[in-house]
């Protein structure tokens, strides 16, 4: 039968419409909705740390026990939990630490208790017990190898951009709420009773140059039982500056001390540092650099024996204190400087001269050798200015990303200075060991 010619043409029409449709309506039935990104999330993580440790030599506990060995396992435990959003987040942790098989419980203590909230021009606030991390960690750092590390409650406010961050702390320590004593802070969890400070940087998006200032005014309470809630106030000033270009990285920063300390007596002392790293190659590192602290000068009448030390009223304090840093990530893996005191409590100051190269063959292996050359910074009528040597070798091994296996050795040959100041063994060859684990699980990750 012959189909009309109009009826021919809307078969063709209609062809052709569903021709152009069906790709369209496929696509539309592959393409899933659009689903809304989850704004909150809700996280509790732990970290396990176990670090033994054997040591031979060091500080004895009397002048006869000189030849001291000691070797024990350390833990510390954290158990945390956060939450965020666009503009809010909020964070509390946990925190155990003991000596394994030690009486007692250990400490256990609240690490991190904060509230932080952000605005889109860039303006914060962050208020509770809080970690503190600034530029090197030279001044204000985590000090995360101690196994009770540092927090601090506080209020930080500031602003943040591409270029600038500017952030003001401000903190205040007591040991009660009572009228009685409410003004004295003594023997609390905090070294200090009042804190205020303020730090700049700037990073410019497209140099690899950046600069730090950093002004910080503590009160310290009297120790003089004659004025027990006057409070004393010792300011710090002073800068931090980074270039990196290319293979290169150079380092380095100058602070400066003033005010007064516990006992009214006033400080002033400084210390510079200069640090550079090279790296040849991905696999490659070389660093070197120097650090000076200034010291006391005032070493006081020796013993009968040429090597004590007498007492010395100081009219002005020189020793420079390195406060609220890392010191173990800078003077030496052994902790002689700036962790543990010298005797009698002087401080002469600290030259540290070093070096060292890191090997890194693949993304999880990496291997750390490091030379120290330790000197006084003062000069003194009764000893010379080399302190000693010390040797650090690390190797540390991530075979995946929740667990660090890190294993060092540290070697250290002191000088007859070292042997005065620090009442170390006679023999001044001192060892240290350790094998250091940590992991850090996840247990529980919610979006909404």
């Amino acid at each position: 039968m012959k189909m009309n010619k109009p009826h021919s043409l809307a078969v063709a029409c209609g062809v052709a419409l569903l021709t152009m449709i069906a790709p369209l309506t496929a696509r539309a039935q592959v393409t899933p909705p659009t689903q809304p990104e989850p704004e909150n999330e809700f996280t509790i993580d732990a970290e396990l740390m176990t670090r033994g440790e054997i040591r031979r030599g060091g500080l004895p506990s009397s002048e006869e026990d000189v030849d001291n060995k000691a070797s024990f396992i350390l833990e510390r435990t954290r158990l945390g939990m956060g939450y965020s959003r666009s503009f809010f987040q909020a964070h509390i942790t946990a925190q155990h630490s003991a000596v394994w098989g030690q009486a007692g419980k250990g400490s256990f203590n609240l690490y991190e208790a904060w509230a932080q909230f952000k605005a889109r021009n860039g303006l914060f606030a962050k208020v509770g017990r809080q970690v503190l991390s600034y530029d090197d960690e030279r001044i204000i750092g985590s000090n995360d190898w101690a196994m009770t590390a540092l927090s601090h409650d506080l209020l930080k406010v500031g602003y943040e951009n591409d270029k600038h961050k500017l952030h003001l702390m401000f903190a205040y320590n007591q040991n009660s709420a009572s009228v009685n004593g409410g003004s004295e802070y003594r023997d609390g969890d905090k070294p200090y009773k009042t804190m205020q400070n303020l730090w700049y940087h700037y990073q410019h998006p497209r140099v690899p140059f950046g600069v730090s200032l950093l002004f910080m005014n503590q009160g310290l309470q009297s120790e003089k039982d004659d004025n027990l809630k006057k409070t004393y106030y010792q300011q710090l000033v002073g800068t931090f500056v980074s270039y990196k270009p290319l293979d290169w990285s150079v380092e380095g920063s100058f602070y400066y001390q003033l005010g007064k300390n516990e006992t009214g007596t006033d400080i002033r002392a400084w210390m510079a540092s200069a640090k550079g790293i090279y790296s040849p190659s991905r696999h490659w590192k070389l660093t070197g650099g120097y650090d000076i602290l200034s010291g006391d000068p005032f070493f006081a009448v020796p013993s009968g024996d040429g090597m004590g030390l007498g007492l010395t009223q100081h009219k002005t304090i020189k020793g420079f204190s390195p406060l609220y840093g890392s010191h173990h990530k800078f003077y030496g893996a052994m902790d002689f400087f700036y962790v543990s005191t010298y005797y009698n409590g002087f401080t002469p100051g600290l030259q540290n001269i070093y070096a060292g190269v890191s090997y890194k063959p693949i993304s999880k292996l990496k291997f750390d050798g490091t030379y120290h050359y330790f000197r006084i910074a003062t000069n003194t009528d009764n000893l010379d200015k080399p302190l000693g040597h010390e040797v650090e070798l690390t190797v540390s091994y991530t075979p995946i990303k929740e667990l660090l296996v890190s294993v060092g050795y540290s070697y250290m040959h002191g000088s007859k200075t070292m042997e005065a100041l620090k009442r170390v063994d006679s023999q001044r060859n001192l060892h240290w060991a350790w094998l250091n684990l940590i992991v850090r699980p996840r247990f529980l990750q919610i979006k909404w």
